[in-house]
């Protein structure tokens, strides 16, 4: 292996971090298309393909080392993230979209810091005049608002196995037995 620079390492493991990204929001839009998540994913894909690619034009503007090795791993992480436990033998889990949204939401946000850390390190740099990193701040903004809607939405559904949903307002607590104190309360459902 050859020596890094600490530049190198980070835009390489930024740049594997966006490899992984590509392929879950790939897949996830396949799993979901037809759905409104569906949309929105094959969107968010599109946008981290464009992304990827401008990390990789950062990259040879800076004259980054690119390690082929990273980017094939994070592939081959995402392929291996399948075979995960989601409660389920076969069939797709109502627990995958939540968590893969999850994932996503951090990638996003490690992606968002990436820009505010380049060009706060690199103002007014020749190299890098032609990208605007503002921009691109503010796309993955918007791309965790999207994110967080979805998530929040799928989320009681996704972990909610058994509960009675949307009926919580008929539930008021009572004491379970006059005679015990405040803390000791159960369900009363009228």
């Amino acid at each position: 292996m050859f020596p890094m620079r600490r530049l190198d390492i980070y835009l390489n493991d930024h740049f594997a971090g966006a490899t992984f990204g590509m392929e879950l929001a790939r897949r996830a839009a396949t799993e979901n298309r037809g759905t409104e998540l569906g949309d929105f994913l094959h969107v968010l894909h599109e946008e981290i393909v464009e992304d990827r690619q401008t990390l990789r034009a950062v990259m040879n503007a800076l004259g980054v080392d690119a390690s082929p090795v990273k980017p094939a791993g994070a592939w081959l992480l995402e392929k291996a993230g399948r075979l995960k436990l989601n409660g389920q033998l076969r069939g797709h889990s109502p627990l995958s979209p939540l968590v893969e949204l999850e994932v996503l939401e951090a990638g996003v946000s490690g992606k968002r810091s990436l820009w505010q850390v380049l060009e706060r390190a690199f103002p007014g740099d020749p190299r890098l005049e032609r990208f605007h990193f503002g921009a691109l701040v503010a796309r993955a903004e918007e791309q965790l608002q999207g994110l967080q809607e979805h998530r929040l939405l799928l989320g009681p559904d996704a972990v909610g196995e058994g509960r009675i949903s949307r009926q919580t307002e008929d539930v008021r607590l009572t004491p379970a037995d006059p005679g015990q104190g405040e803390n000791d309360r159960t369900p009363d459902r009228r």
